[in-house]
């Protein structure tokens, strides 16, 4: 994408002309479009509304009209909470480049990371109100007014780290957005070093996430050391992914100009980060199945079956062989001048960690349950429509704010073009 030139606003234009004017430019660069936009904005909007009436009929009925129970009490919901963690914390692989080590090819795509950010702890608190049975009751949590037992509480660590992100992503690209719509260049007091601390905090809300899991004595699938840089690694091949994805949507279908530079990096970062996260899950395997024990029922259950149930089973395995066939396809040298090719391996890399961070790691924490029992689980309609509302109202969130961001962003909009354009 090109730059835009550092023209200056007229001096005597103040923020409170100039912000209003920003904040209105944005609603109206959010509904333009051209007819694909619209389709696919409507399409979203519709699979949104569905999961919205079935989450009213969750609510209305209670939990009991899903197919979690007292054995299974986490289910769709929450596998797709901890993929949405490693989602927002993977969007930090835009920044590090960018602002670690002055790489200019990502300094003029580093928003598009920063807004998959917040799109993804959006849809992170979306999982988690839904998975609620009364969402009305969430004030309890509220400090002051209920009891928020921080910092006893592992979960009131991960509602600071999840909202406080949140936040600073909002900051990092409200004020990126702003000055480039002013045609200032942003001042580094005011943004760099908020972008330092997004990096550590994308950490941080991802090993929370994990020391969640690992601190239930009672689960002894995730009581490993390796679950939290597991974690980390698998954000760092799903977050590039996403990234890549869309860059190359933008390049297909819209006249901004990508690099291939930021690609090729992000390529890079998916080479390594999937080659480990490989090698971190043949760790865990042979851990479990060469030691043995009765610790070992919920991996055997998940690999191979247990006692007859075997669901999870096809789950897992279709997530290995995605896994390693993304790992196969991103070895390729020139795998980034092939766009089929790349695409195709970033799909099978985003599906393979999704259901690896779900199916995959969830749900086998409860099977066998404490008591020693099987009692297997099956996401139903509610579940699956209500999941699929999330993501469409993520993926809306995600499409409007890349709308109003690329224009900005490359030059096309800004301050004083508006101000001609209306002399």
């Amino acid at each position: 994408m090109n730059k835009p030139a550092a023209t200056l606003p007229p001096p005597h234009l103040s923020h409170l002309n100039s912000y209003p004017r920003f904040i209105w430019r944005m609603m109206v660069l959010a509904t333009e479009g051209n007819w694909l936009f619209y389709a696919w904005m409507i399409g979203l909007s519709a699979v949104a509304l569905v999961g919205l009436n079935a989450w009213a009929i969750q609510v209305t009925n209670g939990m009991g009209v899903t197919n979690m129970s007292d054995h299974v009490s986490w289910g769709l919901y929450i596998a797709n909470f901890t993929f949405m963690v490693g989602l927002a914390a993977g969007g930090v692989m835009m920044v590090i480049p960018a602002y670690l080590y002055h790489d200019d090819d990502m300094h003029d795509v580093v928003i598009i990371g920063e807004l998959l950010a917040i799109a993804a702890i959006v849809m992170c608190i979306g999982f988690v109100v839904v998975d609620l049975g009364r969402p009305d009751r969430v004030w309890h949590m509220l400090p002051g007014i209920g009891k928020f037992h921080f910092p006893v509480s592992m979960l009131t660590w991960d509602v600071i780290v999840l909202n406080g992100y949140l936040l600073i992503n909002l900051h990092i690209c409200g004020y990126l957005l702003y000055q480039r719509y002013r045609g200032r260049r942003p001042n580094p007091k005011f943004y760099v070093p908020v972008v330092f601390l997004s990096i550590g905090w994308a950490i941080s809300i991802h090993t929370v996430t994990a020391f969640l899991y690992q601190g239930l004595g009672g689960r002894p699938f995730w009581n490993t050391a390796l679950l939290a840089p597991r974690f980390l690694t698998s954000a760092f091949v799903s977050g590039p992914a996403f990234i890549i994805l869309a860059l190359e949507a933008i390049r297909y279908l819209s006249s901004y100009k990508v690099g291939d530079g930021a690609i090729r990096i992000l390529v890079n970062i998916m080479r390594v980060t999937i080659l480990i996260n490989l090698l971190m899950l043949a760790s865990e395997v042979f851990t479990e199945f060469y030691t043995g024990g009765s610790h070992t029922a919920a991996a055997r259950y998940l690999y191979f079956g247990l006692h007859g149930f075997d669901a999870l089973v096809p789950w897992i395995w279709s997530s290995i062989a995605l896994t390693l066939l993304a790992a196969l396809l991103l070895l390729c040298p020139k795998v980034h001048k092939h766009p089929v090719m790349l695409v195709t391996a970033c799909c099978f890399a985003f599906a393979g960690i999704w259901i690896e961070k779900g199916m995959g790691l969830i749900i086998p924490g409860f099977i066998p349950s404490t008591l020693h029992e099987i009692v297997e689980y099956t996401p139903n309609g509610i579940e699956w429509r209500i999941s699929a509302g999330i993501w469409a109202a993520g993926l809306m969130i995600y499409t409007l704010a890349i709308r109003v961001a690329m224009p900005i962003f490359s030059g096309e909009v800004s301050l004083k073009k508006d101000i001609e354009d209306h002399a």
